[in-house]
């Protein structure tokens, strides 16, 4: 595995030698432990199902949900739109607004929605119907109000599948999520995937910046930031945030990254792939070295004593400058988009 990673890893070998003699647990975060169980929201209509939703609130404290709808004759690889919901709490009910962005040609998926001074910005995954699986892409739209059409960035799709990483060809970008730095540059951090270890695929987090809301974004020149590909495993669905001069970053534990880094290789290839696990939350000062990961949200089976489902899509709901809930997609036994999480006294 590479070093500039910049996160505390090793390869295969270094953690076997110094398992006996170090302690490579993952431990729960401060931020796992502030979560307490909330409810099942957004039942999708007979025939459709709901994936991956983004909460914010407007300027008069309504609550904003943009997620992913998809029909259950067809696959969201194709056939997925985004649409939107609002309601005064995150229980609801909610109220159904809007199908935000469709398109017979291409589909629409995982959004996730910030506030940027006067407007707010999204940011999805976009594929044409007639392109492979693998190629997916990124793109930005922006409103001056939730009540109003999203108007797509001129630069999209803006981050391709295509160009060079690491070099590698970059033959995927996808499940973008946005934050403004601390220097009010723009930053996406998203799934990417290269041809460097065909033919497996393995997921990994970049970053691209731009110092225009609305793109061109460039790529950094050090992509990706997090791999896991040298060991035969990866992640996906980032959510980033900057709080409290610290960036984080909550991910899926696609492959069982957590018994990797503990040294258990035993367990690598042999779990179902998915969010059947708890995520993790990483860590750094400058959003580019990221510190050993922790445990950030725990399973649906924990929280709600469920038959275990795919907890997958972390989202933040912020109020007044703080995160005060957690969301998290999962199928679990009704048919509900996810459920969410309050977060209690988390510093």
């Amino acid at each position: 595995m590479k070093l500039h990673l910049k996160i505390a890893i090793f390869p295969f070998a270094l953690f076997m030698l110094f398992s006996c003699k170090k302690d490579l647990t993952i431990k729960e975060s401060s931020f796992v432990k502030s979560l307490v169980p909330g409810e099942f929201i957004l039942p999708a209509e007979e025939g459709w199902w709901n994936w991956g939703m983004s909460p914010i609130y407007d300027e008069d404290n309504k609550l904003h949900v943009f997620m992913s709808t998809i029909p259950n004759s067809g696959s969201w690889i194709k056939d997925s739109k985004i649409v939107h919901f609002v309601a005064d709490t995150p229980k609801g009910p909610y109220q159904f607004v809007d199908t935000t962005f469709s398109s017979p040609s291409a589909t629409y998926h995982n959004p996730q929605v910030s506030k940027v001074g006067d407007r707010y910005v999204m940011v999805y995954l976009i594929k044409d119907r007639t392109t492979p699986r693998i190629a997916q892409q990124i793109g930005i739209a922006t409103t001056k109000s939730l009540n109003e059409p999203w108007v797509e960035s001129p630069h999209n799709p803006i981050l391709k599948a295509s160009g060079t990483m690491d070099g590698a060809a970059i033959i995927h970008a996808s499940n973008p999520t946005f934050l403004i730095d601390e220097d009010g540059k723009y930053r996406i951090y998203y799934k990417s995937i290269t041809d460097k270890y065909k033919p497996n695929h393995y997921r990994e987090i970049s970053m691209a910046v731009s110092d225009n809301l609305e793109g061109p974004y460039k790529n950094y020149q050090e992509n990706p930031l997090i791999s896991y590909a040298d060991m035969g495993i990866d992640i996906e669905d980032p959510y980033a945030f900057y709080y409290k001069g610290m960036y984080y970053l909550i991910v899926e534990d696609r492959m069982d990254v957590k018994s990797a880094l503990e040294g258990h290789p035993k367990s690598l290839g042999k779990k179902e792939h998915g969010g059947k696990r708890p995520g993790l939350i990483y860590q750094s000062k400058d959003g580019i070295h990221w510190d050993r990961p922790q445990i950030g949200y725990n399973t649906n089976s924990h929280y709600f004593n469920h038959e275990l489902a795919r907890s997958e899509r972390p989202n933040i709901l912020w109020k007044d400058g703080k995160p005060e809930y957690l969301f998290l997609a999962c199928h679990d036994e009704d048919p509900t988009a996810g459920y969410f999480l309050k977060i209690e006294g988390w510093d």
